[in-house]
Order: C-alpha cells, then structure tokens, then sequence
C-alpha cells in the first residue's frame, strides 16, 4: 500500500478547503482509495473481533457515561502505529490539516479519530461535535467504511442547517464528510446492517487553564 500523504495543494483538498469557506461543510463522494478503505474495514471488524471496540460514552472526562438511548456505537481511539492502514489514513488527514492551516488559518494543532461501529439498530441522536467546556474540535471529518450500502440499508448521517433545511447522506465507502464542529448539528439514523466509519476531530489549542 502507497504513501497517502499528499500535497495540500492537491484539488480535492482545495476543494474541501472552498466548501468549508463558503458553506460549512463538504462531501467527497471517493475520496479514499477502495484498497485503503476495505482494509480499515477489515482493521476495525478484526478489533471487534478481539473485544477492544468499546461502547462509546456521552459527554467528557469523569462525567462521561454509556447512554444507549442517546449512542449506540462502539469505538476504538486510532493512535500511530496501530497498522499500516490506520497511518495511511492518518497521513492523508494530516495533509488535510496543512490545507485547512494555510489556507483558513484555523490553527489546527492534531488530528484524533475513532472507528466507530453501529450495530444494527443503534444510532446517534442530533448533537453538535464541539463540547460546551471544551472547544478545542474545529473541524470534523468522517470517513465511511461501508461496501455496497444501499439506501433501504438506512445509517444516513442527517445534518440540520441554520435555515431550518436537512440533508441525509448516506454512509457510502469511501466518501468523506467534513464540517465546522460548533456550527452543524447532525445525527446518525437508525441502520439495519453493521456501520462503519472513521470519525474524527481537527482540534486547535484551546481555552483551558494550563
């Protein structure tokens, strides 16, 4: 498997750059190459099957807990070094990153991202990304992970705009979203097959006391 670093002169990455800029958010329909997506597919399902994906929690820190009325994924934190697919993919968003710097100067400092599993039935109830006491996520970016989804296959990620209209994108392998993390709500609907993505947060430096 190729390098997946890439200029961030690269246009697709211009391209997120202008939506973003002018509308908030951006959809890449293949943005990922099919090899690197089914093998984070498969790097996900394998750690399933190894019982290291945890139900994830609601809210941060000591007061975060398990609210399966509200989420119903399970995550694992991706860190260096993990596989070769996960630095892949790492790389590639840190190009991201240097195109959303240079050319929004949003100070973006780190990448941090989880595999985040659905199992059929679960979902994600509207939510913004940025925490209230915490603002440190500036730029959310979700890639999917899904082969041959098909829309009566539900999962759609539905995003709620500030003029009242929404729209649902369904989880498609290889597409990736990418909106301002204060800005949009969203939520992820009901599925009826496993869902898989790699969900993550651009992050400046933020405001708490060091």
């Amino acid at each position: 498997m190729r390098a997946m670093h890439i200029s961030s002169d690269h246009p697709q990455l211009l391209g997120i750059v202008d939506d973003l800029a002018n509308q908030g958010w951006s959809r890449q329909a293949i943005f990922l190459p099919d090899a690197l997506t089914r093998a984070l597919a498969v790097e996900c399902r394998r750690r399933k099957a190894e019982g290291e994906l945890a139900p994830a929690g609601v809210g941060r820190g000591q007061g975060q807990e398990v609210r399966e009325g509200i989420r119903g994924d399970h995550i694992l934190w991706l860190e260096p070094g993990q596989s070769e697919a996960c630095d892949q993919y790492l790389a590639l968003m840190d190009s991201l990153r240097e195109a959303l710097n240079r050319d929004l100067y949003l100070g973006l400092e780190d990448f941090e991202c989880h595999f985040a599993l659905y199992p059929p039935g679960s979902f994600y109830r509207k939510h913004l990304d940025r925490f209230r006491d915490d603002d440190r996520r500036s730029v959310s970016a979700i890639i999917y992970l899904n082969e041959d989804w098909r829309p009566d296959d539900g999962g759609q990620l539905r995003l709620f705009f500030a003029d009242g209209s929404e729209q649902d994108v369904p989880p498609l392998g290889g597409s990736l979203i990418v909106f301002m993390s204060a800005d949009l709500p969203h939520e992820v609907l009901a599925a009826n097959r496993e869902r898989l993505s790699v969900t993550g947060w651009f992050r400046r430096r933020g405001n708490e006391p060091f």
